[in-house]
């Protein structure tokens, strides 16, 4: 039973794309091609029908089909629960991105209350590897989908401290320049904080509720900051002549980080294999998925892109049916039909071509349909 899906996707000058228009269903999207054709572009513009800046995270100038540059558009028809929302996110030529939902201008957090999406892309493969900012996105990101407003705090937070970095790098001593932005931080960081730590014990609740093929991630948030607004406040100002000498604001919920660890192992999450490292995130997404149909009543669209290309065909099986025993419209994307195989008819397909220096969309009712 899926309640969130996209039935329509409109796509004019967006990336390769110049003119696309697919009419779909509710089950799952598999989306194959060879490399550069224009699969992750479908998926790209997908994500944009969430709050931020896309799986890319591009800009509006970024998106646009060159070497026209004339401004981009998508358009979908989002169907959630019992409605039917027209969704249409387009950027003119060296503006920004404007949003309209249902014939009327929104913020991009609007997006955020009406549908959720969820992606997993080759880049955040190394996420257990590499710097706490990549993870600090995704729990943020993850964050996101269970309190839209979650944006917000992150955005008042951020811009209150540029303006305290400003103050810390001019050397400037007077208290009171500092007091009334350390009090905005303070309340910004402790909301973000107590969202973090919420998000994580659904996703966690989520892992220990399910049986799954994909190993558990007992996760938790690190840092030194404290998580509540009056002690926040006073760490700033106790802060300010180490972080004077830095430049910058070096405690608070920036500087936090989410740690992972294969439960069955005991094993830190940076410290397993490529394959359990890839494993772990497909966990935490399905979690994710799982927790959101729980509270909002329905799974939220999935993007994953080359998710099938490093699981074994054993695995591959076993996510296809969670996907399918969720219901979710997973949007997957491969090289080849041969990938999806393992869906046959649970699934609709795609095959996206390139020619004459155009990206070509073609729906198929099988990977074998001409």
């Amino acid at each position: 039973m899926t309640s969130l899906f996209i039935s329509g996707l409109t796509l004019s000058h967006f990336r390769s794309h110049k003119a696309v228009r697919l009419a779909l269903d509710p089950r799952p999207v598999a989306v194959y091609g060879p490399n550069g054709a224009g699969k992750t572009n479908l998926l790209e513009a997908v994500s944009l029908l969430s709050p931020g800046r896309g799986l890319r995270r591009a800009s509006a100038e970024e998106l646009a089909r060159r070497p026209e540059a004339l401004g981009w558009r998508i358009g979908a028809e989002l169907h959630v629960l019992e409605r039917v929302h027209e969704i249409d996110v387009r950027a003119e030529a060296g503006a920004a991105r404007s949003v309209r939902i249902d014939g009327k201008a929104a913020p991009q957090v609007a997006l955020g209350r009406i549908a959720r999406v969820l992606w997993l892309v080759p880049s955040m493969d190394r996420l257990w590897i590499e710097g706490a900012e990549g993870r600090r996105r995704f729990l943020d990101r993850m964050t996101m989908s269970f309190e839209p407003g979650h944006g917000d705090a992150v955005l008042a937070y951020e811009k209150a401290m540029r303006e305290r970095n400003r103050l810390l790098k001019d050397e400037v001593r007077d208290a009171g320049w500092y007091d009334a932005l350390e009090q905005q931080m303070a309340r910004a960081g402790a909301t973000i904080t107590e969202n973090r730590i919420s998000a994580i014990a659904r996703v966690a609740s989520a892992q220990d509720e399910a049986e799954t093929a994909f190993p558990v991630a007992h996760l938790a948030l690190e840092g030194e900051a404290p998580d509540d607004e009056a002690a926040l406040a006073k760490a700033f100002a106790a802060g300010r002549s180490r972080d004077m000498a830095a430049g910058r604001t070096l405690t608070g919920p920036h500087r936090a980080d989410l740690s992972a660890v294969y439960a069955a192992k005991q094993v830190p999450a940076g410290q397993c294999s490529t394959g359990e490292q890839k494993a772990l995130l497909i966990s935490v997404i399905l979690a994710n998925a799982r927790a959101l149909a729980q509270d909002v009543g329905a799974p939220p669209i999935l993007l994953l892109d080359e998710v099938a290309a490093h699981l074994d065909a054993d695995r591959r099986a076993a996510l296809y049916d969670e996907i399918s025993a969720l219901g979710a419209q997973a949007w997957m994307t491969g090289t080849g039909a041969e990938l999806f195989e393992a869906l046959g008819d649970r699934a609709q397909y795609l095959e996206v071509t390139e020619r004459e220096g155009l990206s070509q969309v073609a729906g198929r009712s099988s990977p074998e349909a001409d």
